[in-house]
């Protein structure tokens, strides 16, 4: 846990049961940590920006060290005023004399705080199982390194988009309204805020101007070196963040076939698409596996942005490390590696395809390219592969590049 002191912060008590009710939904209820943050606040529209980031950034920062918190403040059930108040305690904000409290003993909880920091899983806050898997795969040196990464703040990062606006354009716009970020070289599309703010409350969000997309992910497109007039297929494309990417890179030119197995993303996908005035993205159901067969040797590139552990962001969904299980790990692994073999035949010869993840666990990376290029020796190569460490500052992710002979 980052332990830095916050001077001079007084806790007001409308937002701060508002952090202990967002915690229930999401901790007890099952709630995705960014749902939850967002509906309460827009059942409190009118708090000012300091109000509305506070609860935002301390519900995700108790999430993000829940197991800690517990141990600490040896709070029994889901006592979330407590995990809140020891909370406090250690960013050193003084308490309150507010009767859900009163049983907290700031001495004890430093003294608490003391004794467990030479335990790795508690002190940042992962289950057992967890840090025995990642050390297991990535050694414990690496591990000890990616694990305190993900447990930092993480950034806010848009995505410009080019089809509407320039990179320094949309700055200067996001400027004028107090919101400052920077533009990293690396990423030429990304602009990161340089404090959190409610971004899809933004006009130019509604006006397609931006999405929000880490900017690790934002390599991800780029890696299948499309052109304009190209047949491009995301296999995997959900709700389409990389889909719109894609459509920005060809300006609008060729054709881009966005595939998914549920509706309702291919949908939103739709709505996303019409407000980034995206106009060559065509989305389709995988209803059977006649779907896939249409689709057979007809794409010049082919993305598979695999379902995956989702290890790489947990700085971004850190509610997942306590929906997660070793048995989802085991199950997603099995549908990564049945999508690279019966999705593969969409490519051309000559195409190339780029699988990526958003984990940093060589099981599900380069281990499963591996193993796939093991069985079709015959008809692929692996032309380059990157990983992208939450210790370089963003997500984690892994990318390989494989042409079809």
């Amino acid at each position: 846990m980052n332990i830095l002191p916050l001077p001079h912060m007084k806790l007001h008590r409308n937002t701060s049961a508002a952090v202990v009710t967002t915690l229930h939904a999401i901790l007890s209820e099952g709630r995705y940590a960014d749902k939850a943050i967002e509906k309460t606040l827009k059942l409190n529209t009118r708090w000012p920006q300091y109000d509305k980031q506070f609860v935002a950034e301390t519900t995700y920062d108790i999430i993000r060290n829940f197991r800690l918190l517990k141990e600490v403040s040896g709070a029994k059930g889901k006592d979330f005023w407590s995990l809140f108040g020891t909370w406090c305690v250690l960013k050193n904000i003084e308490l309150p004399r507010w009767d859900e409290l009163q049983k907290l003993k700031p001495k004890v909880l430093r003294e608490n705080l003391e004794a467990i920091k030479k335990d790795r899983k508690i002190l940042e806050s992962i289950p057992n199982w967890l840090d025995e898997l990642g050390e297991a795969e990535l050694g414990q040196e690496r591990w000890q390194k990616e694990i305190h990464s993900l447990n930092e703040t993480a950034s806010v990062v848009l995505r410009v988009n080019r089809l509407k606006i320039s990179r320094a354009q949309l700055q200067d716009a996001l400027s004028e309204k107090g919101i400052d970020s920077h533009a990293p070289e690396e990423f030429p599309d990304a602009l990161v805020l340089k404090r959190w703010h409610n971004v899809f409350s933004l006009e130019e969000f509604k006006e397609g101007l931006f999405e929000v997309q880490d900017a690790g992910s934002q390599l991800i497109a780029p890696f299948l070196k499309t052109e304009p007039g190209m047949r491009v297929i995301d296999a995997c494309a959900g709700t389409g963040g990389k889909t719109l990417h894609l459509a920005a890179l060809v300006k609008n030119k060729g054709r881009i076939v966005a595939l998914d197995t549920e509706e309702w993303k291919l949908e939103a996908l739709r709505k996303r698409a019409r407000r980034a005035g995206v106009s060559n993205v065509e989305a389709k159901l995988i209803d059977s596996s006649k779907a896939i067969k249409r689709q057979e040797q007809t794409a010049d590139r082919l993305l598979l942005d695999v379902p995956c552990s989702g290890l790489g962001v947990l700085r971004r969904n850190p509610d997942a490390k306590w929906k997660l299980s070793a048995d989802y790990v085991r199950e997603v692994q099995a549908s990564q590696q049945k999508i690279l073999n019966n999705y593969s035949v969409m490519v051309k010869k000559g195409g190339l395809i780029v699988y990526s993840t958003c984990s940093i666990l060589p099981s599900e990376n380069e281990k499963q390219v591996a193993h796939f290029l093991q069985s079709h020796a015959d008809h692929f190569i692996l032309r380059d592969e990157k990983h992208v460490w939450p210790s370089e500052g963003f997500d984690g992710f892994y990318m390989a590049v494989l042409e079809r002979m």
